[in-house]
């Protein structure tokens, strides 16, 4: 089993390159493990990504490269995220099945989900309506990597699957305030305002509400739905429903974290997103229902531990 892991060096690659290195020694008898970066190749080239797939010989894909960012960056360049992903997915799925790989597991968002729809989103409910207007052209390109993957089963029996994860954070996340998620964003601007004694301004009204998974138990159920998960059908990978948290909530979680001493200040000036995206997991549970996600807290301050500790070399 020659596993080829695409945006191996981010936030969801570096963990799941921490989690394989701790079971039994270095990832389970009989399996190798490759993690790409855009170094190795750029997967918006179909030339390029075919001659890593010959390098490398993979027999499972993990597929996590994409062009991401935070709602500000979507907005701006909503046609950019469009095309570039929409390449890299093709390329990526369409070398797989030229390699003849066995199995692709490859990362959505729940962005992808209708914004106007009923709550809790599930994963029938995917292609029932338009995405947010904020990151449609990210959104679009994403649910097409679902329809790449009932077209192979449909047509050639390949066994593509997709995981859609709610929020993810942690250690080498991207800690951006411009173009970062909202949680990294929020431990930069904290750490530097406790630097430099002024208060911390937390973008938007802090009214949404959006669920976090802790990106080494996403590493962890990842490598579950590669050796186990028998589906086509993408599965949300998420804690329940009642672990919702609002951004104010999420800010004053990382100022708890960092002890931050100064004023926070809300800027209503500056666009929400979309207000909630709660997700079922019911359908997680019922394969994995003993699965001990980490406390949002204990997550949360290990993250901010290793960025404080990181801070000159985090991606920021």
């Amino acid at each position: 089993m020659r596993v080829l892991v695409t945006g191996g060096s981010g936030l969801v690659g570096r963990a799941i390159q921490q989690v394989v290195r701790e079971e039994e020694g270095g990832g389970r008898e009989g399996e190798q493990w490759t993690f790409l970066s855009s170094q190795d190749a750029d997967l918006r080239s179909m030339e390029e990504t075919r001659a890593v797939f010959r390098k490398h010989r993979p027999t499972h894909v993990i597929h996590l490269a994409a062009m991401v960012g935070g709602l500000f960056r979507n907005m701006k360049r909503n046609l950019d995220f469009w095309r570039d992903n929409l390449h890299i997915n093709d390329n990526v799925l369409q070398a797989a099945h030229e390699a003849d790989v066995v199995k692709v597991v490859s990362c959505l968002s729940t962005c992808i989900f209708p914004d106007q729809t009923s709550y809790p989103i599930d994963e029938s409910m995917i292609h029932r309506g338009p995405p947010h207007h904020s990151n449609f052209g990210y959104s679009y390109a994403k649910r097409m990597i679902d329809v790449h993957n009932r077209a192979q089963f449909q047509q050639h029996g390949r066994r593509y699957t997709a995981v859609i994860p709610t929020n993810v954070f942690g250690p080498h996340d991207n800690f951006s305030v411009e173009d970062g998620h909202v949680l990294p964003g929020l431990i930069h601007k904290a750490y530097v305002a406790q630097k430099e004694g002024s208060p911390l301004v937390v973008w938007g009204s802090g009214a949404p509400r959006r669920q976090f998974i802790y990106s080494l138990d996403l590493a962890r159920l990842f490598l579950w739905v590669l050796r186990e998960y028998p589906e086509v059908e993408p599965i949300i990978l998420s804690v329940g429903e009642e672990e919702e948290v609002s951004i104010r909530e999420a800010a004053e979680a990382v100022v708890e974290a960092l002890d931050f001493s100064g004023p926070v200040v809300f800027d209503g000036s500056r666009a929400d997103g979309q207000f909630k995206k709660t997700a079922s997991n019911a359908k997680l549970r019922r394969y994995r229902p003993d699965f001990a996600f980490t406390p949002f807290s204990r997550a949360l301050k290990e993250t901010c531990d290793w960025f404080v500790a990181n801070y000159d070399s985090a991606r920021k």
